[in-house]
């Protein structure tokens, strides 16, 4: 039986992570071992389990070496709601812009539609069988028949089909080719809801849209819903009455709750960017500072633990892990408020990648960039073939390029390679050759005039 990302053992946590992601062994671990802790604290039955709060981390390192894939992936281990949030998008209390309590509410509507999503999927068999029998309705329309006594004439055989029999049998005939796809091409006429409503413009309080209310909800018991009709293929009809079945078996009262519950005690933010929110130290207490300093103590007490106020209840956000990460290339983690520093104790610093790195990164993860052009160009009919010589290439000119320009890490490798096949994403449907293989000589013949010219290299590359 599979387990959940929580039943995972901090070094299988580890090894699930390393099948996307090359290096930074400490983040894996420290990652590895929060997670762990979650799982460990929901089963700690006395009420030292309030008490143990999640240890917050800060991922220290330049752009492009895994800090955001870290988080993404452990999120989908956890099977846990996941926001990813910039830091530099809020503002402090008074100023136009986002407050810091919209990521909790971003977390529920997430959380709110990952469970909608699961109980959907566990009501499909249902959902299904109910959808034929109204596709069979379109297809095969009842006819009422009028009930009308007949006297059986003598000798008349009592197997004489009645109508409803032979509308019965003609439906079942109309079935077997429904589950068949012989009608999917056939048109039915189908009644949808319309989502037109008159446009309205609200002004008020900064949050108060964030809070969803919704003027479709507000109005929707006291406005009769408008219906249209379309005319769609059997096999699109199906997929639509299908969905629209799945959603009157959902209980939204039960998802709510379980969504709630899954935020509040697994629930995973990703603040980026956070560096930019660090005061520079001797600016003195005016200009842009003052707003980056009330950004950090808006979000002191989310982190410390506070409740806020969504579209579906008060969520508690003292169980929330919150993952930090910054290149922190200017500022430093102790430049960040004193109080907000406590509430994110363990710091960890992810290495550049080095060109050996890069090599890994083209050919080990699940996703590999290799892996994905070889796939795309398939589709063409051409199969690529990437020698050793041209992945070596290919990483060292990713080195030599983050050296020269801005460090971008494992991005740069994504800007190479488009560049090295654009011809071929470009000609691939008309070539005649269908087996190509990439070597050392291809990748210096296509990059080496941009490498050796600095304007070309600064903005192609």
């Amino acid at each position: 039986m599979d387990k959940t990302g929580q039943e995972l053992t901090p070094r299988q946590i580890v090894k699930e992570l390393d099948k996307y992601i090359i290096g930074q062994n400490a983040a894996k671990r420290m990652v590895a071992i929060a997670l762990r802790n979650r799982w460990r604290r929901q089963q700690v039955t006395s009420e030292l389990r309030e008490e143990i709060m999640p240890n917050n981390i800060i991922l220290i390192g330049p752009t492009g070496v895994g800090k955001t894939e870290i988080s993404r992936r452990l999120a989908k281990l956890a099977q846990a709601p996941f926001s990813k949030v910039e830091a530099s998008k809020f503002t402090e209390v008074g100023y136009v812009g986002r407050d810091v309590e919209s990521m909790i509410r971003d977390l529920v509507d997430i959380g709110v539609n990952m469970v909608r999503e699961e109980m959907a999927q566990s009501v499909q068999g249902k959902a299904r069988e109910t959808a034929i029998e109204r596709l069979l309705d379109l297809l095969v329309p009842k006819i009422k028949i009028p009930s009308q006594p007949r006297l059986m004439e003598e000798g008349q055989s009592s197997a004489v089909e009645s109508p409803e029999d032979r509308q019965e049998r003609t439906r079942e005939k109309f079935r077997e080719k429904l589950l068949a796809g012989e009608l999917d091409e056939r048109q039915v006429e189908l009644d949808m809801s319309s989502d037109s409503m008159p446009m309205m413009q609200i002004f008020s309080p900064v949050g108060i849209e964030e809070l969803g209310l919704n003027i479709r909800e507000m109005f929707g018991n006291i406005m009769p819903k408008k219906t249209k009709k379309r005319k769609v293929k059997v096999k699109e009809a199906l997929t639509i009455i299908i969905q629209d079945e799945a959603q009157k078996l959902i209980d939204m009262d039960n998802v709510t709750r379980e969504a709630m519950k899954r935020v509040e005690n697994s629930g995973i933010i990703f603040l980026d960017e956070i560096d930019k929110i660090t005061s520079s130290k001797g600016s003195g207490s005016y200009g842009p500072d003052v707003s980056r300093e009330g950004v950090q103590r808006d979000l002191l007490p989310v982190v410390e633990g506070t409740t806020v106020l969504t579209k579906y209840g008060m969520v508690r956000t003292d169980h929330i892990l919150f993952i930090a990460s910054g290149a922190f290339h200017v500022a430093k983690p102790s430049d960040l408020i004193p109080e907000l520093q406590g509430r994110f104790p363990i710091r960890v610093e992810l290495e550049s990648l080095t060109t050996d790195d890069f090599i890994r990164i083209l050919k080990e993860p699940e996703n590999a960039l290799i892996k994905q052009y070889v796939e795309l160009l398939r589709t063409d009919g051409v199969h690529l073939d990437f020698t050793d010589d041209a992945i070596q290439e290919i990483a060292e000119i990713a080195s030599f390029v983050n050296s020269k320009a801005e460090n971008i890490g494992a991005r740069r490798l994504h800007t190479i390679m488009s560049k090295l096949l654009e011809n071929l994403l470009f000609e691939a449907p008309d070539i005649e050759a269908r087996n190509i293989k990439i070597d050392k000589n291809f990748v210096k013949q296509i990059l080496e005039d941009i490498i050796e010219d600095e304007d070309l290299r600064k903005y192609i590359l």
